[in-house]
Order: C-alpha cells, then structure tokens, then sequence
C-alpha cells in the first residue's frame, strides 16, 4: 500500500504488524468486526501478529483469523516487538497497539496506530504514534478507506 500524505511524506508498506490483546482482542476474545477487515487487509498487506498470549488464548484467535501469532516470550517484551519490527524492514510497516510493551514499535514504525480501548493505552504508547483512534475498528478503516488516513496526517 502506498499513501501520499501532504506535509506528512509518501509511505509505502508491506506489513502491518499488531499487538493482539488490548488491540485487537480483550481477555483474550476477538472484538466482532475484526476478522473481515483483517481478511481485507490481507489481501494488500502482509499481516503480523505479536502477543504475549496474557490470557492463554492466543489458539482460539489464531484459528479465527486463520494466522499463527509470533508469542512474545518473557521479559524484554518491547524490545522484541521493536526487532520483530525492524527485521521487516520499520519503513515497510505499519504498528498498531495500545500497551507499553507496544511503544518502540510504534516509534520505529512507518505508521504508528495506537487504541484507545477498553484496556486504554499507555502513555508512551500513545507520545511514540502518529494516530490515536478510540477502537480497532476505527483504526483499520483508517487503511481500508485511506483518505481518512490522509485527512488526519496532512498538515
């Protein structure tokens, strides 16, 4: 996907990476509307998806969506997201996320999407994005219909 942004600069990505629990699921269940958007997506984009696995059912969310998360292991959490990030190649992605552990990839990201949902979001999360949105849904249709996403970053 590529975007050209007046006053912002032309993006070009490959991969959207996200954070699953907070971002795209809460206590561990995938919030309704995300599947379909997602499969949209997957068409454009090559899509990642990062979890600590809090609640220990990354399983059933990886059969709904039909991917298999990359599980983030231990301490260090936000350092791990950040070279998962980097490896892609950072100028190719897309991050969206919402916890602490999600702010280096955000920061490191061509576009960083933060949630502000039921789990809120961190502060560093949040100063580390170019976007805050209130829910995923809204976050994804910022890329599924791109002149949102270039009415929010022109300047």
């Amino acid at each position: 996907m590529k975007f050209d942004i007046p006053g912002f600069g032309k993006i070009a990505v490959k991969n959207l990476v996200f954070d699953v629990n907070g971002t795209l699921a809460t206590d561990g269940e995938l919030f309704s509307g995300i599947k379909d958007r997602i499969q949209q997506l997957g068409k454009l984009l090559n899509i990642h998806l990062l979890t600590a696995n809090t609640h220990g059912k990354q399983s059933e969310i990886d059969k709904l969506l039909g991917m298999r998360a990359v599980i983030i292991k231990g301490e260090m959490e936000a350092e791990q997201k950040e070279a998962f990030v980097n490896n892609l190649g950072a100028e190719s992605v897309i991050a969206i996320g919402n916890g602490a552990n999600d702010a280096l990839m955000l920061k490191k990201a061509a576009l960083g999407i933060v949630v502000i949902g039921q789990e809120g979001a961190a502060t560093s999360s949040i100063l580390n994005s170019q976007i805050i949105v209130n829910n995923i849904v809204d976050g994804l249709d910022l890329l599924l219909k791109p002149n949102r996403l270039k009415a929010t970053l022109r300047r």
